[in-house]
């Protein structure tokens, strides 16, 4: 077995190409995994409770001979599901929490059954510290483009990635448009942490020193926390505010939120009620109840242009003049974007 350092698997494509295979149990991995891992659990979630118990009533010893009984059961399996995963390949990379004794004894196995393998050092903590570390000071000009509710900042991005320009679509990664309503027709949202790690993924495959086009967020999007180290490249990147007619805006939600069911959109509307104020509510629900999403999607401009206007302020003098859009379309205004803000 050899041992590897985050660094060096995170800085070599060639090793990245090697199946990783995370040993820790199934919820440590749901919760946040590497970019690429594989599942491979040496525990389940109980059996890990358990030996951890074990660990801190009983010792290290009591918790060695339990955690042999559940693995000894499991060898043949592990093999068999590593086999299946790297079909064949025969050069495997595996870690743990902190490159313990969870790695080091599945490594030890996969070696009998002929692979050669190397161990994380440090395991997915080592690995976490570095991904937070990249965030930091990951060697990318950012550029952020900004702009109130309903202005398609989302569209226009993707539109630019496919003009070949370099983005991350933060909300797409969170799985939620930022908004009272931006959980609606989303799949769940991940961890923080998994946020984090998917961010990590996202600008690792842009080159290095290249423009990577963003969009303006708050530090959080949903229940997802952009971590402090990037937020605050992101708050001090170049702003790029775009305008365009409120009927664009109102058109753009009606047909983003035009299929939502009425009672998600409902909930959405009386989650902001303190803010909205309770005409401006009962405007919404009645426009909803007659199926008049326009006159709905203008009395939620009143609330969030308002938070729009503050957020700007915060930004300070620094802020640019906005950019007229010559067009609802995502594709030239992207266009247009690239060619005299880009």
């Amino acid at each position: 077995m050899q041992t590897l350092t985050a660094e060096a698997y995170f800085s070599d494509r060639a090793l990245r190409a090697f199946p990783l295979f995370d040993v820790r149990s199934p919820g440590e991995h749901t919760e946040g995994r590497l970019p690429g891992a594989i599942s491979l659990p040496l525990f389940d979630d109980a059996e890990r409770a358990e030996v951890g118990t074990l660990y801190k009533r009983t010792g290290p010893d009591a918790a060695l001979l339990r955690g042999l009984d559940i693995a000894g059961r499991k060898m043949r399996w592990l093999v068999e599901q590593a086999r299946r995963s790297a079909g064949n390949r025969k050069e495997v990379i595996v870690h743990c929490w902190r490159g313990g004794q969870r790695s080091a004894s599945v490594a030890w196995l996969l070696e009998r059954a002929g692979f050669k393998v190397h161990q994380l050092t440090g395991g997915y903590k080592a690995a976490r510290k570095y991904i937070r570390t990249y965030l930091a000071n990951s060697p990318h000009e950012l550029r952020v483009l900004s702009g109130p509710t309903g202005s398609g900042k989302t569209a226009i991005l993707l539109a630019m990635r496919s003009l070949g320009a370099n983005i991350v679509d933060l909300e797409g990664l969170a799985n939620h448009k930022g908004s009272s309503f931006g959980a609606i027709g989303q799949a769940p949202q991940p961890s923080t942490e998994q946020f984090e790690n998917l961010l990590y993924e996202a600008l690792r495959e842009i080159p290095p020193a290249a423009t990577v086009w963003l969009e303006d967020e708050s530090r959080m999007i949903g229940c997802v926390y952009q971590p402090d180290e990037f937020y605050d490249r992101l708050i001090a990147a170049p702003v790029i505010p775009i305008q365009q007619p409120t009927e664009w805006r109102v058109d753009r939600l009606v047909t983003d939120y035009g299929t939502a069911p009425p009672r998600e959109l409902r909930e959405a509307f009386t989650r902001i009620r303190k803010r909205l104020g309770g005409q401006h509510l009962n405007t919404a629900l009645e426009a909803l109840d007659r199926g008049d999403l326009a006159t709905a999607a203008r009395v939620a401009l009143v609330y969030y242009d308002k938070a729009y206007a503050h957020y700007a302020d915060r930004r300070g003098a620094g802020t640019p003049k906005g950019v007229d859009l010559p067009s609802a379309d995502p594709t030239e205004a992207a266009s247009y974007l690239l060619a005299t803000a880009g």
